[in-house]
This record gives structure tokens, C-alpha cells and sequence, in this order.
């Protein structure tokens, strides 16, 4: 079976799980953007193993591509629009958001310089160079490229960190994994002369979690992702602040320079 076949199945199969037919932006990037450079041979709707440096796998980097979809498709992105993405990941949902708002209008920021070291990768093997991939802190976002018309986190949160919600554009639109264990996919805007959408003022909608200013414009899910991480938490960095300050210290021992007091200071060159 060919390629093409291939993806009309997974995009049939997708459009049966999540239960509606997919918008036309979604349906053609999904034609567009090989999977291959992003992930290992896995079910198309299951979970997804991520590629990483020499090979090897790297299945908790990647999304179930069902709950790639649905994020794509509440984020509701145009051509033009200046995208941020909170969590780079293995860099398949970068990609998708690169086809149908271009590549230089998608940024992307991970706080795991592994993980924005694969995303590179992934991103330059698919023909998406243009798209960029920093380290960083993603509750501080990307405050040089602001303000975005779309922000999408790729981490479970109870709400998006206020500077992501200053980072948005009049009119713009915020995706998240609402919630801990079991989350719930949220799409929120900024409320109209702050009211709901039921018409009452947001602070006041006992029924709404959007964050204040804010309202729920769509949900979907469940899903499962990993929570928002912070400094220190991501996989390499000793959280010990004493260990790990002794650890660098050790590492770079050899490059430091010893008894320069006794070095012989020519006042008459100083002065």
C-alpha cells in the first residue's frame, strides 16, 4: 500500500475516534507532513513513539495523535497567523501548525534542551527550517515575537501562567490541557467587555475555569499529558541546588586557574 493510502486510513481512522470530520486546514496538513522524520513505526491512532539523537525512542516526548489532532483543530489557526508553542516535543505538531500558518510565523519553546534539540532535527529532516525552536522557560513564553494570535501548550495545567495570557493577541486564542491527573482540552479567548458567554461578568461564571478575563470557547477530550514542568524539573538537572552546584564546579575544575596571587603584577603595565 502506498503512502497516500496510508494516510487516507489514518486520517479515516482519526476522523472515526474523535467521533467529526476534520476542518480542511487539518485534513491537508495531515496529507502534507510525512510522520516518518517525527516517529517510529506505531499505531496510527495509538500511542506514538518520538525519535530521538542515534534512534532511539522516545515515546513519553510524543502526543497520542488523536489528542494531536484535537489540539490542532481547537486551536483554529489561519495563514498568517503568529503561533507559540509551549512544549516542542518531538516537533510533529510544530510541523502540522507550520504547513497551515508558514513556517516563520510558528515558534516553539521547550524548557528539556533535548528534547528542543530533537524538535530541531525532527523539524530540518521534514523541510520545516524555518520554524523557531528555542530553550526556554514556557510559563515566561516568548515575549520577543509577541504578541500571537495562537498559543497552544502541549502540558497539563490548571491555567495557562499569566505572561502566556499577556503574550496573546486582541482576539486571539489559548489551548490547554485543563486539569491534572485527567485533563480536559480547553479552548479559551479573551471575554468580550469581560463577560461570559452566558452574559455574565467572567469573575463571575461559577461554571466556566477559564482564568479570570477569559472564556471557555470550546473543550474536548479527555487526555492524558504531562504536566507543565518547571526549572529544574526537566530530565538531566539535579534538583539539589548544593549537588549539582559541586557537580558543575568539579566538571569545570580543570579550567580554572589556581594561584594567580602569586603572580607577578607589573604596576608600570596597569597604570
Amino acid at each position: 500500500m502506498d503512502e497516500a493510502s496510508l494516510r487516507a486510513d489514518m486520517i479515516e481512522g482519526l476522523e472515526h475516534q474523535i467521533g467529526e470530520t476534520l476542518d480542511e486546514p487539518v485534513l491537508a496538513a495531515l496529507q502534507r507532513v510525512s510522520r516518518d522524520p517525527f516517529v517510529d513505526d506505531a499505531p496510527t491512532t495509538g500511542g506514538e513513539t518520538g525519535r530521538g539523537s542515534g534512534g532511539g525512542g522516545n515515546g513519553d516526548r510524543s502526543l497520542e495523535l488523536a489528542t494531536v489532532v484535537r489540539l490542532i483543530s481547537a486551536l483554529d489557526v489561519a495563514e498568517g497567523d503568529e503561533v507559540l508553542v509551549v512544549g516542542a516535543g518531538v516537533g510533529y505538531s510544530v510541523a502540522l501548525l507550520a504547513e497551515i500558518a508558514g513556517a516563520k510565523r510558528v515558534h516553539a519553546v521547550d524548557i528539556d534542551r533535548e528534547a528542543v534539540a530533537i524538535a530541531r532535527s525532527n523539524l530540518s529532516t521534514a523541510g520545516y527550517d524555518a520554524v523557531l525552536v528555542d530553550r526556554r522557560d514556557g510559563a515566561n513564553g516568548l515575549p520577543e515575537y509577541a504578541p500571537y494570535d495562537r498559543i497552544l501548550l502541549e502540558a497539563g495545567v490548571v491555567e495557562p501562567p499569566r505572561a502566556l495570557r499577556e503574550q496573546l493577541a486582541d482576539g486571539g486564542r489559548i489551548v490547554y490541557p485543563r486539569g491534572t491527573a485527567v485533563q480536559t482540552l480547553a479552548a479559551i479567548e479573551p471575554s468580550p467587555d469581560g463577560t461570559a458567554s452566558d452574559g455574565v461578568t467572567a469573575d463571575a461564571a461559577d461554571d466556566d475555569d477559564a482564568p479570570s478575563g477569559f472564556r471557555t470557547v470550546e473543550t474536548a477530550g479527555p487526555a492524558r499529558l504531562q504536566p507543565m514542568l518547571v526549572d529544574g524539573e526537566q530530565r538531566g538537572v539535579e534538583r539539589n541546588r548544593t549537588h549539582r552546584e559541586d557537580a558543575e564546579r568539579a566538571e569545570q575544575g580543570h579550567f580554572a586557574r589556581h594561584g594567580w596571587e602569586q603572580d607577578w603584577i607589573d604596576w608600570d603595565d596597569r597604570l
